[in-house]
């Protein structure tokens, strides 16, 4: 019975910020790239070689810049997730600790007498 859980909710919060962060710097890169993308254009052409490979660039792009934007979104949600998860922490300790200092009403409190 030795194991325990040590949950530190300002951890939680600090590394929830984090992961905040990181999702709003991954988006804006992604952002950026997109961008360059296509401030390049189509410099392929569109001749013989040139066409098909415009065609799959193209599809190959819009999966890539949409799973680089998902990436994004879901670091967000682990990040927002951190802070349920601590500021539920902190409830259900407030709540236990309530329980342990307010009188029980199934166990009637020591009269005195013998």
């Amino acid at each position: 019975m030795g194991d325990e859980v040590v949950i530190r909710s300002w951890e939680l919060h600090g590394e929830g910020r984090e992961f905040e962060k990181i999702s709003d710097e991954f988006g804006k890169a992604a952002h950026q790239l997109e961008s360059g993308l296509a401030a390049l254009g189509a410099p392929w052409g569109s001749d013989e070689p040139g066409a098909p490979f415009g065609t799959a660039y193209g599809e190959a792009r819009e999966g890539a810049l949409a799973g680089l934007q998902g990436l994004s979104e879901r670091l967000g949600r682990i990040g927002r997730g951190l802070h349920t998860m601590a500021d539920n922490s902190e409830r259900t300790d407030q709540d236990v600790s309530a329980d342990f200092t307010a009188p029980s009403l199934n166990h009637p409190t020591a009269t005195g007498r013998a």
